[in-house]
């Protein structure tokens, strides 16, 4: 799986948002091999890191091989987002295209946890 490399975050005086949105996300059913389509929206707040864009988007064709449910899916790149950048707050909502007339959206939210005083 790719690394996905970070920069230093230039405004680290002040708490913002950053969104971002993949429309072309693709995996595969670990059951049939057919490919799951889906949009991939992660918004985070970021500590000392940010997220560099060119190796998110190789991350993300990293999946288009593999097998994973929708669940594992996400909740793999909600690993490696917060093992990568170390965010204050993220949320990852995968948005899977309908199959078999079903629609799933997964959403996990993480915060960092407050350091004692």
């Amino acid at each position: 799986m790719p690394i996905i490399d970070t920069f230093p975050n230039p405004n680290k005086k002040r708490d913002y948002d950053i969104e971002i949105s993949c429309p072309e996300f693709t995996s595969l059913c670990p059951k049939t091999g057919q490919p799951d389509f889906a949009t991939i929206k992660i918004i985070y707040t970021p500590d000392l890191k940010c997220i560099e864009l060119k190796s998110l988007k190789l991350y993300f064709y990293s999946y288009r091989d593999k097998g994973s449910f929708h669940e594992d899916v996400t909740n793999k790149i909600m690993d490696d987002f917060i093992k990568s950048c170390k965010p204050k707050t993220v949320t990852i909502i995968g948005d899977f295209n309908v199959r078999g007339g079903i629609k799933t959206i997964v959403k996990v939210s993480y915060k960092k946890p407050s350091k004692k005083k």
